[in-house]
C-alpha cells in the first residue's frame, strides 16, 4: 500500500504537465489569430498527507486554465480604435470632396473667368451674333460646371448614406453575435472556470463593433457584458439586443440620421454624442464638412449668377421690337429652402402648419451657411436665427433681412407654431439647380437705357467717367435729368423731366473728386455717375434714354457686366477670389483631418501593442515552455515506471 501515494503522485504529476503541453499547443496553433490572449495552465501543490513522520507531499493539482488579459488594456485598445476609425473614415470622405474643388481650368473659377471675359469682345461689338453666341456658350459652360459640382456632392451623399446602412447592418449583426456569445457564456458560468475562447470570440466582436461605433461596457457578474452607444443608449444587455437604423434627419431629410429602436419606437440619437467609429465619422463628414462644402459651392452659384442676372435686367437688349422687350435673366436660379423640422406641428394629413418663405435680397451679402430658426425659450412668438457657420444669434421677426435673406413668416397659410424650428438654405441647392435660362443671342443686354452727355459750351473739364444704372425697370421709363454745377467748388441741382419735359423730380448736393453723383446710397431715376476733371459753375450734365437707333452699338451694360469680374460678387470677394478661398478652406480641413487621422492611428497601433504584448503568444516563448513541459511530463512518466516496478517487485515478493 505504500506504493499507492507515489503512484498517485506520478498519475497527476503526469496529467498536469499533459494539460500544460495541450495548452502550449493551443497557443502556438493560434499565435496568429487575431484577439486570442495567451492561455497558461495554473498549477497548486496538493495538500499533504500527514503521517508520524511527518506530512507529505501529494503532487500537483491544476487550478484552471486561465488566459493573459487586461480590461484596461483591451478598454483602452478598443478607444483608441474608434477614434482611429472615426478620423480615418472623415478623412477618407474629405478626400473626395475635395476632388470637387478643381484647380486650374478645370476650376469653377477659371469657368467664371472665361464667361466674364467673354463680355470683351460683346463690349467691343455689341451687335455682332458670333460675339453673343460666345457668350452664351460660356454661361451654359458655367452653369454646367456647377451642375456637375452639385451633382457630384449629392453623389457623396449618396453614397455616405449607403455607408451609413451598411455599417450599421453590420453593427446590428455583431450586436447579436455578441448577445449570442453573452448566453453561451452565462451558461457555463456556473462550472466556475472560465470559458477562455468564447470570452476571446466576444471580444473580438466588441473590438470589430468599437471600430464601427464607440461603445462603453458594464460586465456583469453572471459573465454577460451590457454595450451602450451615443451617452448610456443600451445596445447591447445580457441577450436582449436593440437595432441601430439609418432614418432621415429631422431638419433635413435628403441627410441622414441615426436613431435606436426601442419596441416599436425609433429613439433619434444625437451625432455628437456618438464618440467614435467610422459611423461617427461618417455622420461628422455629412452634417458638417458635405454642408460647408456645399454652401461654398452654392453661395459662389448663387452670387455670381444672381448678379449677372441683375446687371443683364438692367440693359437693353436687342429682340424686336427694339427697346421695348424688357431684358430676362441668362441664369436661372431655385429660390432658397426653409425646411421643416419633422417635429414640427402638422396637420391630418401630416403636412406641417407653419411654414417660413425665404427671398435673396443681396446677392453679395450671402453667407456659406445654413441656419437654424427657432421660438426663442425666453420668450414666447420671438424668434432667434442661428447661423450655423459660426454659431452667430439674431433676434428675427416678420420681414426682417439677415445676411442678405428676407424671411416672411407665413404666406399662404399661417407662419410658425409655438415649438416649431425651420431649417433654412439661402444658398441651397443653387450650383446643382442653376440652368442656362438665355437662349436667344439678341436677348444678351449689351446696351444701358440711359446716355450721358456734356455740352460743348460747358467750361470745366468734367467729363463723365462712368455711368451706372443701380435698378431694373428705372422707377420712370423715358425721364431724362440735368446736372447744373452751380460753383466752383462742387455745388449741384438736378432736375428730373418726364417725356413731356414736365419737371417730376429735383434736388441737390456736392460733388467731390472720387465721389459718385448723387451720394451714396441715393440715386437719380435709379443711375449715378461719377466725373472725371472738375466741373465749373454753369457747367451741365445731361442724362437721356438711350435712343433705338443707338442700341446696337451702346455697349455700357457689357462693360458694366465685365465689370462683375473685378468686384466683390461673394461677399466682398471676386468670384475668382472666393473660389481660391474656398479650395484653400477644404484644403485645410483635409490636412487637418489628415494630420488628426495619423496621430489617432498612431496612438491605436501603441494601444493595442501594449495590449498584444500583454495577452499575445510569443512563439519562442512558447518553444521553451514546450521542452520544458516535455521534460516534466517524461520525468512524470519515469516515476509512474519507476512506481510500477516498485509495485510489481512488492507483488513478487509477496507472492513468493
Amino acid at each position: 500500500m505504500a506504493i499507492s501515494p507515489l503512484l498517485s503522485l506520478s498519475v497527476n504529476a503526469l496529467a498536469a504537465n499533459y494539460a500544460a503541453l495541450q495548452t502550449t499547443g493551443h497557443n502556438i496553433a493560434n499565435a496568429n489569430v487575431a484577439g486570442y490572449s495567451r492561455q497558461q495552465v495554473e498549477f497548486v501543490t496538493a495538500s499533504g498527507q500527514f503521517t508520524g513522520a511527518g506530512f507529505f507531499g501529494r503532487g500537483v493539482d491544476i487550478a484552471t486554465v486561465s488566459r493573459s488579459h487586461d480590461d484596461f488594456m483591451v478598454r483602452e485598445a478598443a478607444s483608441a480604435k474608434s477614434l482611429a476609425a472615426m478620423d480615418g473614415a472623415r478623412l477618407e470622405q474629405l478626400r473626395r470632396l475635395e476632388g470637387v474643388f478643381k484647380p486650374g481650368e478645370a476650376g469653377l473659377g477659371h469657368a467664371t473667368n472665361s464667361f466674364l471675359n467673354a463680355m470683351i469682345d460683346l463690349s467691343s461689338h455689341p451687335a455682332d451674333a458670333s460675339a453673343r453666341q460666345v457668350v452664351l456658350a460660356r454661361a451654359g459652360d458655367l452653369a454646367a460646371r456647377f451642375n456637375d459640382a452639385g451633382n457630384t456632392i449629392n453623389d457623396l451623399q449618396t453614397s455616405l448614406t449607403s455607408a451609413l446602412k451598411a455599417n450599421v447592418s453590420e453593427v446590428n449583426s455583431l450586436a447579436v453575435s455578441i448577445s449570442k456569445a453573452n448566453q453561451r457564456i452565462a451558461a457555463v458560468s456556473g462550472q466556475s472556470q472560465p470559458p477562455n475562447d468564447m470570452l476571446d470570440e466576444r471580444e473580438r466582436l466588441i473590438a470589430r463593433l468599437s471600430a464601427l461605433v464607440k461603445v462603453s461596457r458594464v460586465d456583469a457578474s453572471d459573465g454577460t457584458v451590457g454595450l451602450f452607444v451615443a451617452a448610456g443608449q443600451r445596445l447591447v444587455l445580457g441577450a436582449s439586443v436593440s437595432a441601430l437604423s439609418v432614418v432621415p434627419d429631422a431638419a433635413d431629410a435628403s441627410r441622414s440620421g441615426l436613431a435606436l429602436r426601442d419596441g416599436d419606437a425609433l429613439r433619434p440619437l444625437e451625432p455628437g454624442s456618438l464618440g467614435g467609429g467610422e459611423i461617427a465619422g461618417l455622420l461628422r463628414f455629412q452634417n458638417v464638412d458635405l454642408v460647408d462644402g456645399r454652401n461654398l459651392i452654392d453661395r459662389m452659384a448663387a452670387a455670381v449668377g444672381g448678379a449677372v442676372n441683375n446687371q443683364q435686367m438692367r440693359g437693353l437688349n436687342l429682340l424686336a421690337p427694339l427697346g421695348t422687350v424688357a431684358s430676362s435673366a441668362i441664369f436661372g436660379l431655385p429660390t432658397p429652402l426653409a425646411l421643416p423640422n419633422a417635429a414640427n406641428v402638422r396637420d391630418a394629413s401630416g403636412a406641417a402648419i407653419g411654414s417660413v418663405n425665404l427671398a435673396i435680397n443681396d446677392y453679395a451679402a450671402l453667407q456659406a451657411s445654413d441656419y437654424d430658426l427657432r421660438e426663442d425659450p425666453a420668450a414666447a412668438g420671438t424668434y432667434v436665427l442661428t447661423r450655423l457657420m459660426d454659431g452667430k444669434k439674431t433676434s428675427v421677426a416678420d420681414g426682417d433681412v439677415v445676411d442678405g435673406l428676407k424671411i416672411t413668416f407665413g404666406g399662404p397659410g399661417p407662419g410658425p407654431q409655438p415649438g416649431d424650428s425651420f431649417l433654412l438654405q439661402g444658398v441651397g441647392q443653387a450650383a446643382r439647380n442653376i440652368s442656362l435660362a438665355l437662349t436667344d443671342p439678341r436677348g444678351l443686354a449689351a446696351a444701358q437705357p440711359l446716355v450721358a452727355s456734356l455740352p460743348g459750351s460747358n467750361s470745366g473739364t468734367a467729363a463723365v467717367q462712368s455711368l451706372s444704372v443701380n435698378v431694373a425697370p428705372l422707377p420712370n421709363a423715358g425721364a431724362s435729368s440735368s446736372i447744373t454745377f452751380i460753383d466752383d467748388n462742387g455745388g449741384y441741382t438736378w432736375d428730373l423731366f418726364d417725356a413731356g419735359g414736365a419737371v417730376i423730380g429735383s434736388g441737390a448736393g456736392t460733388w467731390a473728386p472720387g465721389q459718385r453723383i448723387p451720394a451714396a446710397p441715393a440715386d437719380i431715376n435709379g443711375f449715378s455717375l461719377t466725373l472725371s476733371g472738375v466741373p465749373r459753375t454753369g457747367d451741365v450734365l445731361n442724362v437721356e434714354p438711350t435712343p433705338v437707333s443707338a442700341l446696337a452699338s451702346n455697349n455700357g451694360n457689357a462693360l458694366a457686366l465685365l465689370g462683375l469680374r473685378d468686384v466683390g460678387l461673394v461677399n466682398g470677394e471676386t468670384a475668382t477670389e472666393a473660389y481660391a478661398q474656398a479650395m484653400s478652406a477644404i484644403g485645410v480641413r483635409v490636412q487637418g483631418a489628415s494630420t488628426a487621422a495619423q496621430i489617432a492611428q498612431a496612438v491605436s497601433f501603441q494601444a493595442e501593442q501594449n495590449n498584444s504584448a500583454n495577452s499575445g503568444v510569443n512563439l519562442d516563448e512558447e518553444a521553451a515552455r514546450l521542452i520544458q513541459f516535455q521534460q516534466s511530463y517524461q520525468a512524470s512518466a519515469k516515476m509512474l515506471q519507476v512506481a510500477q516496478t516498485l509495485f510489481d517487485t512488492l507483488l513478487q515478493t509477496t507472492g513468493g
